[in-house]
């Protein structure tokens, strides 16, 4: 059964008490599949109230399975990133809800087509930008103030080495993910005096449906399953974690600053 966040399911069974300060709540978003699933599985698996995110309700309900099976808790959002006004919602019902917002991970995210520039529809290039970039940015305006309440509020964006790379045929999704870069390590810089802490997460080849769009050709047995990447998202993410405006390279095993600093 699906919970959408309001201030009127507090009696809803498996969910911590509002205002609790004993439970840590995360923000999942793209929760359905891939990344964003494997992550709210290892979160909801340590005990941390997972608000699941994403388009698909079968796959949203599934997760909730996985999520109890081990103990867990979970609140399922069917919701299309798309919809700026119903992130704001959110971000209102879980003030009301939970007072605030532990870790919130961005692991939405769409290929685009892969075509070259000259050849790409402008509504293929808005697409992409208002899943990758838009979505995020109006996730980070909408969570801001919740991360603010906790007191070592997280946040984690899948970005890509495509970003920094000249590969052809994959121009859009290069410029949404550069962009995306820009967005998380300014406000990682604008937030740096605070408990906050913000940065990008490159997983390198991962078995997604993404992947497997991208690179058809590819024995998927031959890729890393989603779940081999959590545990460095689960570092990034723990209260002892102190650094800011970093980018993990999973595929280097390297964390260097996300930008030169100003």
């Amino acid at each position: 059964m699906t919970n959408t966040p309001s201030p009127d399911n507090d009696d809803a069974a498996g969910l911590p008490a509002a205002g609790s300060s004993d439970v840590p709540v995360a923000v999942v978003t793209g929760a359905s599949r891939g990344i964003g699933y494997a992550m709210a599985q290892a979160l909801g698996a340590q005990g941390t109230h997972v608000v699941a995110v994403a388009r698909t309700v079968g796959g949203l309900e599934e997760l909730d399975d996985a999520i109890k099976a081990k103990g867990g808790s979970a609140t399922l959002v069917p919701l299309d990133l798309t919809d700026g006004d119903g992130i704001d919602r959110l971000g209102l019902a879980l003030y009301q809800r939970f007072g605030r917002v532990d870790v919130l991970i961005g692991g939405a995210g769409v290929l685009g087509p892969v075509t070259p520039l000259s050849h790409a529809k402008p509504k293929a290039f808005t697409d992409a930008m208002d899943i990758n970039v838009t979505a995020n940015f109006r996730l980070l305006r909408s969570m801001d103030p919740l991360l603010r309440q906790s007191a070592a509020g997280r946040a984690v964006f899948l970005t890509s080495g495509l970003a920094q790379m000249d590969k052809p045929f994959f121009g859009i999704y290069a410029a949404s993910k550069a962009a995306l870069e820009g967005m998380v390590r300014t406000y990682a810089a604008e937030t740096r005096n605070t408990a906050i802490r913000c940065n990008l997460f490159n997983p390198g080849p991962v078995r997604t449906a993404l992947r497997a769009r991208a690179v058809p050709g590819e024995n998927p047995q031959e890729v890393p399953e989603p779940s081999s990447v959590v545990e460095p998202i689960l570092k990034l993410c723990a209260p002892e974690w102190t650094e800011t405006g970093m980018l993990y390279d999973l595929p280097d095993d390297r964390l260097r600053p996300a930008a030169m600093r100003s």
